[in-house]
């Protein structure tokens, strides 16, 4: 095993007790350049600043309690850092230079944590594949056929590959569960506001996006959380916990998903927790379809006029996106808001009588790098975003939800398992998704870290 096999944790608690944050960062640039290449996980790495941020942890050590002392850590190519070109994966911001770091970055850095580089993204974080014109296919570590999913495919792929155990990602429908759910890591969205957002470029939709971190395993998103958010541990309780597969919505689902998620239900059971067999009733509109015209008229606003002038800095996918977003009437747009209403009032509803819902994470497998989604699901004709039924209803709550590896399918791909909670409750969530993740490890389901 070698330094970036370790976990934040181990690598941190080495630098702590003697070890150079600059070997640190040697190690890890070693492996971008040795895997890199092949995954297109980073869209901008800078060795030299690398070091100099490695230079300065080592320089604070003898006076400061570091509790991420020297660990790389990747940043989504949509989040500020200062200095870095931050282009949202799309050539509309191709010279963007970031003014400042994010505050999140900025507590990152504080705690001692090295920017090893910017993770890649789908064009304007709006797409569930990490497929763009300005920076090409990221591709999935496991089958470099397939994709990642999106938007945070960068730095989940970065994470899986072992290029650093932790990246900070953003979530504003199940962009930093579904794909660390495609590549077997943990992908946590807190609750609305609980990490701080900006600075930042500005939101189609304001309210629904979260930093999320990803990690390999649940000890290190936890430590990422407590040093973005503060947070502090939940008291023991027992669980009352529901599970729901599909979340309670007519989707399909492919079959070796349906299995992996129905093993690792059978697990959590057989280790003695009482599961359930519960699912919200959602009403008519409340459903990722239901609320898309609200990003769809948010990207026209920021970016149609521009796209307009200059259409030729949009792909012709988002150009169509945009197009539509310019016709939205004001009334098709309430309607979509009254339906994240009533997503956000059912789910919390549901919350309030179970602390904690199992679904799936992701209706589907992996597919390839070079479609918006899968062409089926379960044996069925599929659109874009259908692998995505499951995971932007917690958005619209403004709850915490969290992906864990929960097995594999036949082929070899991994599968995600989707656990969230009430606002607020991230702590107890987060203990619960660690004793999951040791009680799916004693099962066989999936490798311990």
């Amino acid at each position: 095993m070698t330094l970036m096999d370790l976990s934040a944790r181990e690598i941190a608690a080495r630098v702590r007790a003697g070890l150079s944050p600059l070997e640190v960062a040697e190690a890890a640039l070693a492996r971008v350049a040795e895997r890199n290449p092949a995954l297109n996980a980073l869209c901008h790495v800078d060795p030299e600043a690398v070091r100099a941020e490695a230079a300065a942890v080592a320089a604070r050590l003898p006076q400061e309690d570091l509790p991420l002392a020297g660990v790389p850590v990747v940043i989504k190519d949509n989040i500020w850092v200062g200095g870095m070109p931050i282009t949202q994966g799309s050539r509309a911001y191709a010279g963007f230079v970031a003014p400042e770091d994010a505050r999140a970055v900025a507590l990152l850095r504080r705690a001692g944590a090295v920017v090893l580089g910017i993770g890649t993204c789908s064009e304007l974080a709006c797409r569930g594949v990490t497929t763009t014109e300005l920076h090409g296919a990221t591709r999935h570590p496991a089958d470099p056929r397939l994709t990642p999913g999106g938007s945070s495919g960068g730095p989940t792929v970065a994470v899986a590959a072992g290029m650093a155990p932790i990246a900070l990602g953003t979530d504003a429908g199940g962009s930093s569960r579904r794909p660390p759910a495609h590549v077997g890591v943990v992908g946590f969205k807190p609750s609305q506001d609980a990490i701080p957002y900006g600075p930042t470029f500005t939101e189609p939709f304001w309210g629904v996006s979260v930093l999320a971190p990803i990690a390999r395993d649940v000890a290190d998103a936890r430590l990422m959380f407590s040093v973005l958010a503060g947070a502090e541990e939940a008291p023991e309780a027992p669980l009352r916990i529901a599970f729901a597969p599909t979340m309670g919505l007519a989707q399909p689902m492919d079959g070796a998903v349906a299995a992996a998620v129905s093993a690792a239900v059978a697990a959590l059971r057989a280790a003695g927790l009482e599961v359930a067999d519960e699912a919200p009733l959602w009403p008519e509109g409340a459903t990722q379809m239901g609320v898309m015209p609200i990003q769809t008229a948010g990207l026209a606003m920021i970016h149609g006029a521009r796209w307009r002038a200059d259409p030729g800095l949009y792909s012709r996918d988002l150009a169509g996106t945009l197009e539509a977003g310019l016709a939205l009437s004001g009334v098709v747009v309430a309607h979509a808001l009254e339906n994240s209403h009533q997503m956000k009032e059912t789910l919390c509803g549901f919350l309030a009588r179970h602390d904690l819902l199992i679904s799936a994470t992701s209706s589907a497998l992996a597919w390839p790098h070079d479609r918006l989604g899968p062409e089926t699901i379960g044996g069925h004709p599929a659109q874009p975003r259908d692998h995505a039924a499951f995971t932007p209803q917690y958005n619209h709550a403004g709850a915490p939800a969290i992906s864990i590896p929960c097995g594999r399918a036949p082929c070899g791909l991994p599968v995600g398992l989707q656990i969230g909670a009430a606002p607020g409750r991230d702590a107890m969530l987060l203990r619960a998704a660690a004793l999951f993740e040791t009680i799916l490890a004693d099962a066989g389901l999936w490798p311990a870290t």
